[in-house]
């Protein structure tokens, strides 16, 4: 079963050293295992550490990448927020 977060979960792993979470879709992965091998280099994912990657992930990658690297990287979901 996959895990919920927050986007303030998300937002507090922001950096390499703090796990370094990403959102794409409303899915969350962690990155801090991959930056280095990210063919694209690992300033990119620093820089959206801790955010919704998705606009930067589509604008780069098609499904293909995603349906390849999903298994490994993905760790759960953003969870609904109660809007007020």
């Amino acid at each position: 079963m996959s895990q919920s977060f927050s986007t303030k979960d998300v937002a507090d792993h922001s950096t390499v050293e703090n796990g370094l979470y990403i959102i794409i879709d409303g899915e969350v992965y962690g990155m801090a295992d991959f930056v280095d091998e990210h063919p694209g280099g690992s300033k990119i994912l620093k820089r959206v550490g801790g955010k919704d990657a998705s606009k930067q992930f589509w604008k780069y990658h098609n499904e293909s990448v995603l349906k390849k690297y999903a298994p490994k990287l993905k760790i759960g979901k953003v969870k609904e927020e109660a809007k007020l």
